[in-house]
């Protein structure tokens, strides 16, 4: 559990523009709720689960993984290896298991950091922010997309449609953004999963579809991502 520390005041709610949607996953239930109620008040979205069966369920709407190695049904490393191999979701291991062989093999299976218990929360909040840096950097011109109805802001990584908020993942955004900038061309899907997935293997699994497929409901019509069967994708019309 984190040590008590003060806390900068910050309102409750659902994150803001500098938020995150943050899974924890926590066996132990005083403690996530500590943690849990923390980020909020930080200004993050913070849902808690208590099994790595669970966490493999629920990480992918996540934007970063807050995991205790200690769970009851399999080795947290385990779980940090399988969100690693489906993709780039930002994992940080916070947990008791301190020694060196520890920290290593919590590094080597995936994770991003790695936070020993205790550990003060302010520590905690700046090591998720030097992760984010790093895996979610801010291009240094961040001009905004309009398409139609559909306005894409790169630099606070928003989208409206007709000025209705479009709530998305990483990836989700991640995908638009790319095929929106080249609104002309066929995306192959080759070039999505090395720009958005970078690289990983995520055509067996239909990955891409189904974010195409979520991208598609939230947008309001099927019209604005064009499939180009055996191709990839190219940006339509809504």
């Amino acid at each position: 559990m984190p040590r008590e520390q003060a806390e900068p005041s910050v309102q409750h709610g659902s994150a803001g523009r500098d938020g995150w949607r943050v899974l924890v996953v926590e066996s132990d239930p005083r403690a996530a709720e500590h943690l849990v109620q923390s980020l909020r008040r930080h200004g993050h979205e913070a849902v808690w689960v208590d099994t790595g069966g669970k966490a493999l369920r629920a990480y992918r709407s996540a934007e970063m993984v807050l995991i205790d190695l200690e769970l009851p049904d399999l080795d947290g490393l385990e779980v940090c290896r399988e969100i690693r191999a489906a993709g780039d979701t930002p994992v940080i291991a916070v947990t008791a298991r301190g020694a060196e062989l520890d920290r290593v093999l919590g590094l080597q299976a995936g994770s991003d950091d790695y936070l020993v218990k205790p550990y003060g929360f302010l520590e905690l909040i700046a090591r998720m922010e030097a992760v984010m840096r790093r895996v979610r950097p801010r291009p240094a011109v961040a001009r905004p997309i309009a398409r139609g109805a559909l306005l894409i802001e790169a630099g606070c990584r928003e989208v409206s449609v007709a000025g209705r908020p479009v709530d998305l993942t990483r990836k989700e955004f991640d995908l638009l953004h790319l095929l929106a900038s080249q609104p002309d061309a066929v995306v192959p899907r080759a070039q999505i999963e090395r720009q958005v997935w970078g690289n990983a293997e995520v055509s067996r699994s239909r990955t891409i579809d189904t974010h195409v497929n979520s991208l598609r409901n939230k947008l309001g019509a099927g019209t604005w991502i064009v499939t180009v069967r055996g191709v990839g994708f190219r940006f339509g019309h809504g």
